[in-house]
């Protein structure tokens, strides 16, 4: 049996194929989200990936923002226990997740069975998400996918100190006037994300195994920055991305045996 988890997000589309061992056929990400051509995009790469036809999916379970807008699903699940499920499959014994999106941010804590059991969230502001590292890398005329790299060039840190986006651009405009360095202006900016997330994690109290899901997972810089807000070591896996996806996909392989065994 092969079973689809989609995860529909604000910016990215993401997809990955599972069988019944639970072992990972196909994963695929789409730059365009919500409102895009991005899932059936990811889903077409997917089954072109694995070799298989759309009759070959025996169920599917959608996730992210755009759950609600994709028709072709055989059941929704929220985000937050896709992103817990799929984390807990990367790490058995992670007991919290940070998922750092495009448009904001999570803090999820799950119990010995990687079940959701509380969160807390940010989706009043873009600071401290993917939006945010979006328009700091824009102003410096780079691509997001190059402020880890810059980061580590960094003998100093310039802390970026408002924690509002639209301040926090005119602050950095005005230290790249005043000649400011730019890897240790980009080592501020993941700082910044990383300090603004941290707030959540302390507001719900930080547990021992750590890891962290979504795109800015990706960013190095921002996991060390968080380690060292919270003083405990970041859990990462290059899946980190799929994780509500990598979910979605064990969600349709339970869901797919219960509805087999009321048959």
């Amino acid at each position: 049996m092969v079973f689809m988890g989609i995860d529909i997000g604000s910016t990215t589309s993401k997809g990955v194929l599972m069988n019944e061992e639970q072992a990972i056929l196909a994963q695929h990400l789409v730059h365009a989200g919500i409102g895009t051509s991005g899932p059936a995009a990811v889903k077409k790469e997917l089954l072109a990936a694995a070799g298989l036809q759309d009759e070959d999916i025996d169920y599917t379970v959608v996730t992210g923002y755009g759950r609600r807008t994709y028709a072709e699903a055989d059941s929704q699940v929220s985000e937050l226990s896709c992103h817990a499920k799929g984390s807990a499959f990367l790490f058995p014994d992670v007991r919290m997740v940070i998922d750092i999106g495009g448009q904001d941010a999570k803090v999820i804590r799950l119990d010995s069975h990687g079940r959701m059991t509380d969160f807390v969230m940010n989706d009043k502001c873009a600071a401290g998400t993917g939006r945010f590292l979006e328009v700091m890398a824009g102003i410096l005329q780079m691509d997001v996918s190059e402020l880890e790299q810059e980061a580590a060039k960094a003998t100093q840190t310039l802390r970026i100190s408002s924690t509002c986006t639209v301040f926090a651009e005119s602050e950095v405009i005005s230290q790249l006037a005043a000649g400011a360095e730019i890897p240790a202006l980009v080592k501020g900016i993941c700082g910044s994300v990383a300090s603004r997330t941290a707030g959540l994690v302390r507001r719900m109290g930080v547990e021992e195994k750590v890891c962290m899901s979504g795109g800015v997972a990706n960013n190095g810089a921002v996991r060390r920055a968080m380690e060292e807000e919270l003083g405990t070591e970041i859990l990462y896996s290059p899946l980190a991305q799929f994780a509500g996806a990598l979910g979605a996909a064990l969600y349709a392989m339970e869901k797919a045996g219960k509805e087999k065994e009321h048959e």
